[in-house]
């Protein structure tokens, strides 16, 4: 797991240490970079050893031949396979890593590679012959990958913070990506807040050559286009075991010792539950987060009991970090390492729980990442199955229904959420199901844009990469897995996947999600729905599969979220800056909001007349990213 950075174009070499210098934190363990004069590219690496420990995988990497070289940024857990298949192909290897497993596969198969690759990944690989550059991006997003055209010819890297070396890159914000900020809370890829750099897809490739992108193409997509599997649940049960074991061993493959979260909830408890079973007498090392006792849960079951519960019926030791509101600190050092403005506290209790992994000699953490997202367990996937119920309606009853849903005020969890529920009622499917990934009324974030903004907010809405992403799936896709692909193409990548990854590696770790694995989610993807969300439970099949190893007040607990309380903060401890951030002269000189919109949405919220805190706190985020990689040469914290 490391970094990555280059160039194709005309551009200096002295660019290239800078890019690499900036992502240092993703690879503390070596670095090296090429610069090939005669091609006009250049490669860069930073490197977080996990397989093969030795200088043999120093990177850049050429092939036995130099013919082909990498810079790579993952892990592919089926590489041991791949290796033995090229070795009887007559393929030399001068290491054990999976790195020059990628050289001699693209040697033998050329593009057709990706096909085969069970890993997370992002690499830039060039062609000697062909002078061209390929850069790939995994299936599910796990690992980042951005780029930038430039005067000079094309740009790539982990980190945006690594592009903004290079003075040549459109600084110019885009207002579709502030309009997905603040009503996603964060932004689909392609698209980030800067018109100038892009997000490669998950699942893509492109081919660069004499600094221009030639070709781009899609290598993976969710596979929600299969027919579902027709099993009696007992065999759906068996089988869900069955991969996610494979999975779990799979992700076990290192030199180095592989701990993992714990929260106590479903997903990382079946992980380390299978991961242990797997390891045998040797420990696995779990890690987790506690909150004061006292202190506020808005609405979500404490973890920390369950967690400890799991890690006493699995034998696994268990290292907690307990924080309280001093966390608000660390606001500005997460958004600085997420790269982007991602308005959610969770990034802060992984960067705490990486820390403390690293503190205690672990580089390699499991994650229970992607259970919600492929098996169903978050809340609107149950208020999608129960739509039936009053989606039979004529549409001017549902449409008094969303009228109604104006006047519940947020003062309870229920109310908020019943309200957020109504208010789209009268809405089709599509738009309905997109709507569910809505924070506040889009209304509310019209009254806060500036003038500039606002006359194209309505296309970002109909026309913006997460509503055509949904329409090009055929008509017999049901709802619960149109939604699911939302999930995984769009909120999983760009949200959950980002800030796991860039707070890990900003403290020297490797996070695996095992609930990823290509055949996992292939198997959920193919399972009708109601093994997925039965009534009220989400991830039923999920929930049966892994009753022999965990106890039963754990898999069937009450869901809680990764997060912290930030409506009490943003009315406490994070109040000044609340209030200084959003302040009148703060809001005008950035020209992104509307001054008295904003003061007057703040008011509503603190009166409780409205629940506008994740809005508002992705308009701090906005500001202090802003502050941090649009106000100065090259990005730095505050």
């Amino acid at each position: 797991m490391c970094g990555i950075a280059g160039y194709s174009g005309e551009f200096d070499q002295a660019l290239l240490e800078r890019m690499n210098e900036a992502i240092a934190h993703r690879g503390p363990d070596d670095a090296g970079t090429l610069a090939l004069e005669g091609c006009a590219v250049g490669l860069a690496h930073r490197r977080l050893s996990i397989i093969d420990l030795s200088s043999r995988g120093h990177q850049p990497m050429w092939d036995a031949t130099g013919s082909v070289a990498i810079v790579y940024n993952g892990e592919i857990y089926n590489y041991r396979e791949l290796r033995r298949e090229l070795v009887t192909d007559g393929y030399e290897f001068n290491s054990d890593t999976d790195t020059e497993v990628l050289l001699n596969l693209y040697r033998r198969d050329g593009k057709k590679m990706l096909e085969r690759l069970n890993g997370i990944f992002a690499f830039a690989l060039f062609d000697a012959e062909r002078k061209t550059l390929l850069l790939a991006r995994d299936g599910m997003g796990v690992k980042p990958l951005y780029y930038a055209q430039t005067p000079h010819g094309f740009l790539f890297a982990s980190e945006i913070k690594a592009l903004l070396q290079d003075p040549g890159v459109d600084r110019t914000l885009d207002q579709a990506a502030v309009h997905h900020h603040l009503i996603y809370l964060w932004c689909p890829a392609p698209l980030t807040m800067l018109e100038g750099v892009h997000k490669l897809e998950p699942g893509c490739a492109m081919t660069v050559k004499d600094g221009r992108v030639v070709e781009t193409w899609t290598f993976y997509d969710l596979p929600f286009d299969e027919e579902f599997v027709d099993w009696p649940a007992e065999d759906a049960i068996v089988q869900v075991r069955k991969y996610l074991t494979q999975a779990v061993e799979r992700q076990l493959v290192a030199d180095v010792t592989v701990g993992a979260f714990l929260s106590g909830g479903l997903d990382s408890s079946a992980v380390v539950a299978l991961a242990q079973r797997r390891m045998g007498d040797e420990k696995l090392q779990c890690f987790t987060i506690g909150f004061p006792a006292d202190g506020e849960n808005e609405g979500m079951a404490e973890d920390l009991p369950y967690a400890r519960r799991v890690a006493q019926h699995l034998g696994v030791d268990l290292h907690t970090i307990e924080v309280g509101p001093q966390m608000v600190e660390e606001l500005p050092k997460m958004i600085f390492h997420l790269d982007e403005p991602q308005a959610d506290p969770a990034p802060i209790n992984a960067l705490y729980i990486s820390q403390l992994a690293r503190e205690h000699g672990i580089k390699v953490l499991l994650s229970g990442a992607g259970g919600d997202d492929i098996f169903t367990g978050y809340r609107r996937h149950h208020a999608l199955i129960r739509e039936p119920l009053w989606s039979w309606l004529p549409h001017t009853a549902r449409r008094g229904i969303s009228t109604v849903s104006a006047g519940i005020h947020p003062t309870t969890d229920f109310r908020r959420r019943l309200s957020k529920l109504l208010r789209n009622a009268d809405l089709a499917q599509n738009e309905r199901i997109t709507s569910y990934f809505q924070w506040i009324s889009p209304d509310v974030v019209e009254s806060v844009l500036s003038e500039p903004l606002r006359p194209d907010f309505p296309s970002t809405l109909q026309n913006g990469p997460v509503p055509r992403a949904l329409n090009t799936l055929g008509a017999d896709v049901p709802p619960i897995n149109r939604m699911l692909y939302l999930e995984g193409k769009f909120f999983l990548a760009d949200h959950n996947l980002n800030y796991v990854d860039k707070v890990s590696m900003a403290s020297g770790v490797e996070v695996r999600v095992p609930l990823l694995d290509p055949d996992l989610t292939k198997l959920a993807a193919r399972l009708p729905v109601h093994y997925k969300q039965r009534g009220n439970v989400g991830k039923w099949v999920l929930r049966k599969a892994v009753e022999p190893y965990l106890p039963r007040n754990v898999i069937y607990r009450p869901k809680t979220g990764f997060g912290a309380p930030l409506r009490s903060w943003l009315r406490g401890d994070l109040r000044p800056i609340v209030d200084e951030l959003l302040s009148e002269p703060s809001i005008r000189q950035r020209g992104l909001f509307d001054a008295a919109g904003v003061a007057k949405l703040l008011t509503m919220d603190r009166e409780r007349q409205i629940d506008a805190t994740y809005t508002l706190f992705s308009m701090i985020c906005v500001e202090l990213w802003c502050r941090m990689f649009v106000d100065v040469p090259t990005p730095r914290p505050l």
